[in-house]
């Protein structure tokens, strides 16, 4: 029986730092490509899985960074170093603030008006911690701490540009001030427009899923079709069938599987139809893409916790994506 609760936890933890998924996964393609049936035939698309976060606006961010500045790290260097708080408005604005949030509907006026009050309140406790950080010379000042306030530093820069600039678009918005790696991915679903997580783009193989990549930034996944057919080359041989979404069948992809007799499942365009057979085929490509590729990334969010990832970091954040896909999945079924 194991008696530390954290052994789990622990072992993702060194999984993330020690382990290389890329040769990991390469290994294990390797002692299964004899079994892996139908190797010509490759699937991809792209899913994001979210992180266990609130839905971040600017609002909320500008407020939870106050709070950590004036309810926690002042207080508690002050109280350890026997020094006067300095004078805010903090509970002033604790109230407006509970007030602001609890309005059914915000009007972009006072929407306006909170935001200006947040960013002076904030502008004046990193001054203010600033100054007492250099008093104490961060004698009560943990390596995590620093990296907390580097990132809220951060937030009220771009919050306070955007402020005065609101039709200006953010670079790299920062969504939370304790994953500052996070960044808003636009996905366009009627549901869920906007997501927040690990964005990866997925290859299958004979009913085996892969992760050609990931990223935590927006990419567009029809980029990664040529690499994907060549990491596919490395590791099964020939390639003779892609099956991908609509995003994909730009011209230049249209070329490239037009170049190396690659039949798609994308639509023909201009005049014309396509005979019998091809229409068979693309039908077949089509639904295997859809039941399969696409039904996987729903058995994962549903049934193997992947719906929100509850991860502090993003190296057991990118565990826990890994040993939950199909590869590991099967692994166990393989080894029975």
């Amino acid at each position: 029986m194991i008696k530390d609760n954290s052994f789990v936890s622990k072992a993702r933890s060194y999984l993330g730092k020690h382990v290389n998924f890329e040769e990991f996964q390469r290994k294990i393609i390797e002692n299964w490509r004899d079994e892996i049936p139908d190797k010509t035939i490759l699937l991809q698309d792209a899913t994001c899985y979210e992180v266990y976060i609130r839905f971040p606006t600017d609002i909320k961010l500008l407020w939870e960074s106050c709070q950590w500045i004036w309810e926690k790290m002042i207080p508690k260097i002050c109280h350890k170093n026997k020094l006067k708080e300095p004078r805010s408005k903090f509970k002033e604005q604790h109230k407006k603030h509970l007030i602001y949030s609890k309005l059914r509907k915000k009007s972009y006026q006072k929407t306006r008006a909170r935001k200006r009050a947040s960013l002076y309140l904030l502008s004046k406790g990193i001054i203010e911690l600033q100054r007492i950080i250099n008093q104490t010379k961060a004698s009560e000042w943990s390596t995590n701490e620093s990296k907390i306030f580097k990132t809220i530093k951060q937030i009220y820069q771009q919050q306070k540009h955007h402020y005065d600039n609101p039709k200006v678009k953010i670079r790299d918005r920062i969504v939370s001030i304790y994953k500052p790696y996070i960044r808003p991915i636009v996905r366009g679903k009627e549901n869920k427009p906007v997501e927040f997580g690990i964005k990866v783009h997925k290859v299958q193989v004979g009913g085996i899923n892969m992760i050609e990549y990931s990223s935590y930034s927006a990419f567009n996944e029809c980029k990664r079709l040529k690499i994907s057919r060549l990491k596919h080359k490395s590791r099964f041989g020939r390639c003779t069938h892609i099956s991908a979404d609509r995003i994909y069948a730009t011209n230049e992809n249209r070329r490239y599987c037009t170049k190396n007799n690659i039949a798609t499942n994308f639509c023909r365009k201009g005049a014309g139809k396509d005979n019998k057979q091809t229409k068979q085929v693309k039908n077949i490509l089509n639904k295997e893409r859809s039941t399969s590729l696409e039904g996987s990334f729903g058995t994962e969010k549903e049934h193997y916790l992947l719906d929100k990832i509850k991860a502090r970091n993003p190296q057991t954040e990118k565990v826990w994506a890994v040993r939950r896909c199909d590869i590991f999945r099967n692994s166990h079924c393989k080894c029975c």
